[in-house]
Order: C-alpha cells, then sequence, then structure tokens
C-alpha cells in the first residue's frame, strides 16, 4: 500500500466504507472506496499528492491516481488483481500513451476492462486525469 496514502475504514449502512481524506468526501457525500460483499467499487480518483499538490506530467498523476486506489482496495480487503475494471477520464486524450505506459506497468499481468476519454475538465483545474475501479474479490 502507498505509505503516504492515509485510508480509513468504517461501516455504513451494511457496506464497508473507506475514506482517504480528500476535502471532497464529505462535501460530496461519497467514498473513496465501498464494499458490498466481494464488489469493491472505487471513485474515481485525480492523482493529488498527500501535500495537495500535483505532480506536472499526466503520467505521474496516474501514477499517484493507481497508489490511491490500491490502498483503497488493500483497506477493503482486496488486491490490485481483483480489479476488473478501470475507467480513465483524461483532460487530454492525446497523451493516452504516458498514461497508457503507467496503466500497463500496473495492470500488465491483470489485464482488466478499460476505457479512456478525453473530459473538458476535472474537479481540480491542476488534475490531468481521474481514474475509477472496480474489483470483484474471490
Amino acid at each position: 500500500m502507498a505509505s503516504d496514502v492515509n485510508i480509513t475504514v468504517e461501516d455504513r449502512t451494511g457496506r464497508r466504507c473507506a475514506s482517504s481524506g480528500s476535502k471532497w468526501e464529505p462535501i460530496m457525500g461519497y467514498s473513496r472506496a465501498v464494499r458490498a460483499g466481494n464488489v469493491i467499487a472505487v471513485t474515481g480518483s485525480v492523482g493529488v499528492n498527500a501535500d495537495g499538490s500535483y505532480a506536472k506530467s499526466v503520467g505521474a498523476q496516474a501514477a499517484r491516481s493507481l497508489a490511491i486506489i490500491r490502498a483503497a482496495i488493500e483497506s477493503l480487503g482486496g488486491k490490485l488483481e481483483h480489479v476488473i475494471r478501470t475507467r480513465m477520464y483524461v483532460a487530454d486524450v492525446s497523451k493516452w500513451e504516458e498514461v497508457a505506459r503507467v496503466h500497463g506497468d500496473v495492470f500488465k499481468d491483470i489485464r482488466p476492462a478499460t476505457t479512456i476519454v478525453e473530459v473538458a475538465r476535472l474537479i481540480d483545474g491542476d488534475a490531468l486525469i481521474e481514474i475509477e475501479a472496480d474489483a470483484v474479490v474471490p
């Protein structure tokens, strides 16, 4: 698990909910990840660093986003190899190869279904990518 990703877990309405302490979680009323039975759904995660800053490159932000996702999944008893789907939202799809290299390094042996789409803007102006994931724990 990424050592600088602080995840807390609590039970809510019969589900296990993970929080990363994001400023948006309480405002929007969501959890970083939710486990219901053997399914873990991870909210779209931007690649924000622990200090609130963003790396300049989309690749570095993708790596950070995936570290946050990994920490959330592991906090709920899952592993990256349980991921069956990722969705990537990027501010500039022309940089897809940089994103693909990072995603490919993490998921080269897992090979989940995935989507990458360009969006007009993400929640924070410095964010270049947001990634979400779904996992099924056997």
